[in-house]
């Protein structure tokens, strides 16, 4: 990577990281929610780095987003996992990215649904919370989405028993705009098969 490439990824991480907490000082969810929304979108639109190419129609149009649904926000606790997996997904060029799980959280109804919480098993580490519902290859990306990724700045928040989970807040990783990008896509333990129509979608 040369060091243009590098001071700007380390920037929009930087921008995206102020984003979060952004979102999390704001009191009122869906204020926060469309904080979330107007910051992604301009970062899409201006940051050099953003996945969307020059003549990507959303530049013009912006990443569709689903109307925020308060029902699908919850705090909810880490559930230990008795037999924790690891698992090693390929990542392109960057080799591989390294997952040790680090607990289950249950969504509640209407999904009823246990997924699990990864830890970045790697240098600075991280908590990674992809999902790959029902939506998936119809009006979301076929390879899922991320909710949460704590080493890129994407956190909710909580309080160290508890983790905000907001559905609402589900993006498409970069892989779904430019094929130069490889992203870790959702493992079988974060699969269901409910819809969840709520985060970014396709146009």
């Amino acid at each position: 990577m040369d060091s243009r490439t590098a001071l700007q990824l380390s920037d929009w991480r930087r921008e995206v990281a102020q984003l979060y907490a952004q979102v999390r000082s704001i009191g009122d969810p869906a204020e926060g929610h469309a904080r979330w929304r107007a910051g992604r979108e301009k970062l899409f639109l201006d940051h050099p780095q953003s996945p969307l190419a020059a003549a990507d129609p959303l530049r013009r149009s912006g990443i569709p987003v689903w109307p925020y649904d308060p029902a699908l926000r919850w705090v909810l606790p880490l559930e230990p996992a008795p037999q924790p997996d690891d698992l090693a997904i390929d990542s392109g060029a960057d080799g591989s990215t390294r997952l040790s799980q680090a607990g289950w959280i249950t969504l509640p109804d209407p999904f009823g649904a246990r997924v699990a919480v990864w830890w970045l098993d790697q240098y600075a580490g991280g908590m990674f919370l992809p999902l790959r519902d029902g939506t998936a290859g119809t009006s979301s990306y076929g390879g899922g989405r991320y909710l949460l990724d704590t080493a890129k700045g994407a956190d909710l928040g909580g309080d160290g028993q508890e983790m905000v989970v907001d559905l609402n807040f589900l993006y498409h990783p970069s892989c779904r705009y430019d094929i130069r990008w490889v992203c870790p896509l959702a493992p079988p333990q974060n699969i269901i098969e409910q819809p969840v129509e709520a985060g970014e979608r396709l146009p």
